[in-house]
């Protein structure tokens, strides 16, 4: 069985030299900290498998400070995904293969049932190269401890491939073909053409470059933390990372160095040629899909054994250098996600894990009811700063719905054009969240409905433009065309808020937007959350459910 850990965020620039500030910044009492989602108590962050039963996260973590040359593997545990415990790091740098820091990586299972890891070592002259690790003790159901192997490195960039020794990064999760051979894949570039290169070992220990990758496209740059699995037609259950048949699809997910964000394409293996060959043509920029449209960046799935495919992203800071110093800690981990293929057969479909809702409290429920244009109803008697919310709503009016300009074809562009405060037909409508009480500030994610000829576009929005007060943050809106036909669906909208992070899933899981956001004023008890309509049609709301949160135990 192939199970992979999420792949470990590379080192963020920006904060070298500032180690010894964010040791000494306190995480106490933060109105940003995060209370369910997955942080360390400091320092920089950014990986999972299931072994006898436990959850191991890895994650790259920078116990000193982010300094070059001390990042290591972080690890905790947990029963349920949810509620972790620490454990010392898992893989730090100790050997000439890794000696300038232990990068990204992941986890495959033996069919023996032994983890190993492959991981990326930075070498004396800071090349890249795959390094592979084993557990001290496999007895030890939380694998505290993990030997390395005396033959790393593994694989190496070289003359013959081309590959300049810094873009040779992030080894997947392996996965055995018929013929008996092991296959993984590293992130590369030659130029400006983002590769997928593939490897072939027997014993998992020596390793033989294929004479292609698995995939590669033109000017699309460097391809960090790839991520290649099967996902089965027409069902959402998962499946393990080496099962190849007739009811299978492939994906190919590749995090892009030059945007920082996540794609992927829908498609067939050809396992007797190792070629990926996607369903709708070139990788090229109109072609792919995301899984998030928002902060959300070098991804990784993995198969848990309960017929789920889980999916962890890394969620990076809205907030100033100066300001992440002061907080002591930056980036946080999203919810996990399970993920299948829509019955479509053309993208994904997402939704957190059911786990998370061990945390709920206080549901508070709304009645069936009109949403008039122009109206904003508060949602009380749930904790605004940390909640979970899922709305229901019914459009009738759709005669109202703005033409859509065939020039419109960004979703993102198009929502910070027409954001949450500007007026239309169907919409903007939706969920005002970590908002104040006088609305100075607010996160928006809502939905817009246009016409085009003769159907109806959805585009689902997430507007930061009024989080916050401080003008240092980020406040990108981000935007996502949503494949729901209003005309005979209802369209849903759940967001999952944690102080400073909004998680929101449009259309049942269709498309995701995750939001970092910093309000000055809606924090802890200010905060608030209501529906709104800003739109001049009216929308019916069917069901609107609100819980407040919990705290989870992360240690």
């Amino acid at each position: 069985m192939a199970v992979s850990s999420k792949c470990l965020l590379l080192f963020i620039s920006l904060l070298l030299g500032y180690g010894v500030l964010l040791l000494e910044a306190t995480a106490d009492s933060q109105p940003y900290r995060t209370s369910y989602h997955f942080q360390p108590p400091k320092n920089w962050m950014n990986g999972p498998m299931l072994y006898k039963g436990i959850y191991h996260l890895f994650f790259q973590y920078n116990p000193k400070g982010a300094v070059r040359g001390h990042k290591v593997w972080g690890h905790s545990t947990s029963t349920d995904l949810v509620n972790w415990n620490p454990h010392e790091a898992a893989i730090y740098p100790s050997q000439q293969s890794d000696i300038n820091g232990c990068w990204s990586g992941s986890i495959t299972i033996l069919p023996e049932g032994q983890p190993v890891i492959l991981y990326t070592g930075i070498d004396p002259n800071n090349h890249q190269v795959q390094n592979l690790a084993m557990p001290k003790n496999l007895s030890d159901p939380f694998l505290r401890e993990w030997v390395k192997s005396q033959d790393s490195p593994l694989m190496a960039p070289n003359s013959y491939n081309k590959i300049n020794s810094s873009s040779f990064r992030d080894p997947t999760t392996g996965w055995l073909g018929r013929d008996g051979y092991w296959r993984v894949i590293i992130g590369s570039k030659i130029n400006q053409k983002g590769l997928a290169i593939l490897y072939k070992s027997k014993d998992f220990v020596h390793w033989e470059e294929a004479k292609k990758p698995l995939y590669s496209s033109k000017k699309s740059g460097m391809w960090e933390c790839p991520d290649f699995y099967p996902v089965l037609i027409k069902s959402p259950l998962g499946i393990d990372t080496s099962i190849d048949g007739p009811n299978t699809k492939h994906v190919l997910k590749v995090s892009l160095d030059d945007t920082k964000h996540d794609y992927y394409k829908i498609g067939s293996y050809n396992q007797d040629k190792d070629i990926f060959i996607p369903d709708n043509g070139p990788f090229h920029k109109n072609s792919r899909l995301r899984y998030d449209y928002g902060k959300f960046y070098a991804s990784k799935t993995f198969f848990e054994g309960k017929h789920r495919r889980i999916l962890w992203g890394w969620v990076n800071e809205s907030s100033s250098v100066e300001d992440d110093i002061k907080k002591g800690w930056s980036g946080v981990q999203a919810i996990p996600r399970s993920i299948w293929l829509d019955n479509s057969g053309k993208q994904l479909v997402q939704w957190p894990i059911k786990e998370i809702e061990m945390l709920r409290l206080k549901e508070v429920n709304l009645p069936k009811q009109v949403l008039k244009g122009g109206s904003v109803l508060e949602v009380s008697g749930v904790t605004a700063a940390q909640a979970d919310v899922i709305i229901t709503f019914e459009i009738t009016e759709l005669g109202k719905a703005e033409v859509l300009d065939p020039s419109w074809t960004d979703p993102q562009l198009l929502c910070s054009r027409k954001g949450a405060s500007v007026k239309g037909g169907i919409g903007p409508f939706g969920l005002l969240v970590l908002a104040s009480k006088g609305l100075q500030e607010y996160t928006a994610v809502f939905y817009r409905i246009f016409k085009s000829h003769s159907k109806f576009v959805v585009l689902m929005c997430s507007d930061q433009s009024r989080s916050s007060s401080n003008n240092e943050n980020d406040e990108t809106t981000y935007g996502a065309f949503v494949d729901v036909d209003p005309v005979h669906e209802k369209l849903s909208l759940r967001s999952l808020i944690d102080h400073s992070i909004v998680e929101s899933f449009g259309g049942e899981g269709k498309a995701c937007i995750t939001a970092r956001v910093y309000p000055t004023l809606a924090t802890d008890a200010e905060a608030h959350l209501y529906a709104f309509n800003n739109g001049t049609g009216n929308v019916g709301i069917i069901t609107l459910s609100a819980w407040s949160m919990k705290k989870a135990q992360i240690n």
